[in-house]
């Protein structure tokens, strides 16, 4: 039997605001365990929440950056429920009336195709605190700091189809968020989290089969290794025949597997009800108009900027606008070399080699826009090769300066001239007569071939100096002439 995947997630964005969304307690990450959760965080009687304008603000940005529904009267619910990091019984969110109603995403997968993926909502809440279970000979830590720091939860519509699409559409979300500036997207500090909502059916099939949730994924690679388990798991049990249980699973990294946590809880069981403490919020079209007038060039529009802009292809302008930082480096190098296609190589080559390397963001590169454009004015004015740019490139990194200080310095400077080529040729040549004649007595096919040792042979000579250009000319008038 063959089987379809149906995917729904549901990404929880830390919003970047200075203080909580209820509290004015600070939102750093890091700080010294509850040394930053307030009486309201903790809703200890007598304390009244004050809404955070700057999170509704930041949630009306998202809603517009998705083309969706902004409701213009939206409503806080208690969602009741006890764990020892949510120590007032309730977690404050939104159930029958989101900030941010229907809206989508278009998304690009590795075959340069695209989909458009649902949203359902996306609504504003309070994170819980944190559970800490080491260093407490057998018992459980509770860090309070994170209590109160204001989420938006993007639930999508269950549109999509595998793990890799699962991938691709929170890589959009990831680079949106970061856009808009309302949220570091830090997935290793918890800052953008995933729960993924995973079933299988029969092809063909139109109802849902049962799913399960898999909750707070962390990382790229893990929400595409954790969906690919699940999937692989649901179809050997009900092909065994068994049935898929409606539930909460944790993955786990080092097992490469999914395992039980809870059953499923369904709305009803959180016996939602409106906040009694935080009045309706309401949304004015003036203020509306505000927050779109703020928007920046988003990442599906900068895309088609470079491609109709600078003649990228559409992969290369999809890979330079994943991200923000990306971008501007890209278009920085672009401005001082005035050349989209060599600069697009480099930033995605080279440069993107060496961040992986050292384990570095764009904004860490020890090679600035500036320099890197520089050095490829150079390359275009014919001073240094594109080989010899390889060494400049690795003297910048290693902090030796501009291009032109490290080709002055280390004598890079790409030789020209027809008559001191000519000769160093004319030397290779006589170095390397039986080879000559070999060449001037085969067939088309086999001097193809040979005509790489003589230019290898000129390179070497020149020590990677001479113009490739001009010695692939002169040399083939030498050797047919």
């Amino acid at each position: 039997m063959q089987w379809e995947t149906v995917i729904g997630l549901e990404i929880h964005a830390q919003l970047s605001t200075q203080s909580k969304i209820f509290s004015g307690s600070a939102t750093t990450f890091g700080a010294e365990p509850n040394t930053q959760a307030s009486l309201v965080d903790l809703g200890m009687p007598g304390t009244l929440p004050v809404l955070n304008a700057e999170a509704v603000r930041m949630a009306c940005k998202f809603g517009l950056a998705i083309d969706a529904e902004i409701a213009e009267k939206n409503v806080f619910a208690r969602k009741n429920y006890f764990y020892p990091d949510l120590p007032k019984g309730y977690q404050t969110s939104q159930m029958d009336h989101p900030i941010v109603g229907k809206g989508h995403l278009d998304i690009t997968l590795e075959d340069g195709t695209t989909r458009r993926i649902g949203i359902t909502r996306a609504h504003l809440e309070e994170d819980a605190g944190k559970s800490l279970h080491e260093d407490f000979h057998g018992m459980s830590g509770i860090d309070l700091n994170r209590a109160g720091t204001p989420l938006l939860e993007i639930v999508s519509e269950p549109d999509i189809r595998s793990a890799k699409e699962a991938v691709a559409y929170v890589k959009a979300i990831h680079a949106l968020v970061r856009y808009l500036g309302i949220c570091d997207g830090n997935m290793a500090e918890g800052s953008l989290r995933c729960d993924c909502n995973v079933s299988v059916r029969p092809k063909g099939q139109e109802a849902f089969g049962t799913r399960a949730e898999i909750k707070n994924v962390n990382s790229f690679r893990f929400i595409e290794k954790a969906i690919n388990h699940e999937v692989r798991r649901q179809i050997e049990l009900i092909e065994d025949g068994g049935t898929v249980v409606q539930e909460t699973r944790l993955y786990d990294p080092n097992t490469d597997q999914t395992k039980a946590m809870r059953s499923k809880e369904e709305a009803n069981d959180y016996r939602y009800f409106p906040c009694p403490d935080l009045l309706p919020v309401v949304i004015e079209q003036s203020f509306l108009d505000e927050v779109r007038a703020s928007l920046p060039e988003l990442p599906g529009q900068k895309r088609e900027r470079f491609e109709r802009e600078f003649g990228l292809s559409t992969y290369d302008a999809s890979v330079l606008s994943a991200s923000r930082e990306m971008a501007d480096y890209f278009e920085q190098v672009n401005a001082t070399c005035s050349d989209a296609k060599l600069a697009a190589n480099w930033v995605m080559g080279e440069l993107s080699s060496l961040l992986n390397k050292e384990g570095l963001d764009i904004e860490q590169s020890p090679v600035s826009a500036e320099q890197l454009g520089g050095m490829i004015l150079r390359i275009k004015d014919n001073t240094i090769s594109g080989k010899i740019a390889k060494m400049v490139f690795e003297a910048m990194a290693a902090g030796e300066g501009s291009a032109d200080a490290i080709i002055e310095k280390k004598g890079l400077k790409q030789v020209t001239d027809a008559g001191a080529i000519e000769k160093m040729l004319d030397e290779v040549l006589a170095a390397n007569a039986e080879q000559v004649e070999q060449y001037r007595a085969s067939d088309e096919a086999k001097r193809g071939k040979m005509f790489g040792f003589f230019v290898g042979q000129a390179m070497k000579a020149s020590k990677g100096k001479a113009n490739p250009g001009q010695v692939n000319e002169l040399l083939k008038k030498k050797l047919e002439g």
